[in-house]
């Protein structure tokens, strides 16, 4: 499986989800929320940064079922699916991950054709892969 690569500006990224937080990289002059995490600000160029907590909650944005040929090591939990969350709190920061039945659950526990742009999801974090997932926000 594959495993994140960290760096230096991203790894608290990483270290918050590994405690099953959502946090993002924000500037601390200007307020404005940054993903993917670098070193500067875009919008005031402040090299200042704060690690702010999220709802863990958004939308699905955009979706992929990828087909043959795969990463050896997922040609097996095919079909699965890719999804883009766009956070509510930060509609301009969308998130790459899985939608799954729970957190922990294999990439390939909900059936893709049943997923749909807009749906409600929440932030999870599975401890076995090191990777974020996302789940159906339930009514």
């Amino acid at each position: 499986m594959l495993t994140p690569v960290t760096d230096p500006d991203g790894a608290p990224f990483w270290e918050y989800a590994a405690r099953g937080e959502l946090r993002i990289q924000a500037c601390a002059d200007c307020g404005e929320l940054r993903f993917p995490p670098r070193p500067c600000c875009p919008h005031c160029q402040s090299f200042a940064s704060e690690w702010r907590a999220m709802s863990g909650r958004g939308r699905v944005w955009s979706y992929v079922v990828p087909h043959p040929p795969l990463l050896p090591d997922y040609a097996a939990l095919a079909p699965y699916n890719v999804i883009v969350v766009e956070l509510y709190e930060a509609p301009h920061i969308r998130l790459v991950g899985n939608l799954v039945s729970e957190v922990g659950a294999p990439l390939n526990s909900l059936d893709p054709h049943g997923i749909r742009i807009g749906a409600r999801a929440c932030f999870g974090y599975d401890e076995t892969t090191g990777l974020p997932q996302w789940v159906l926000e339930r009514p």
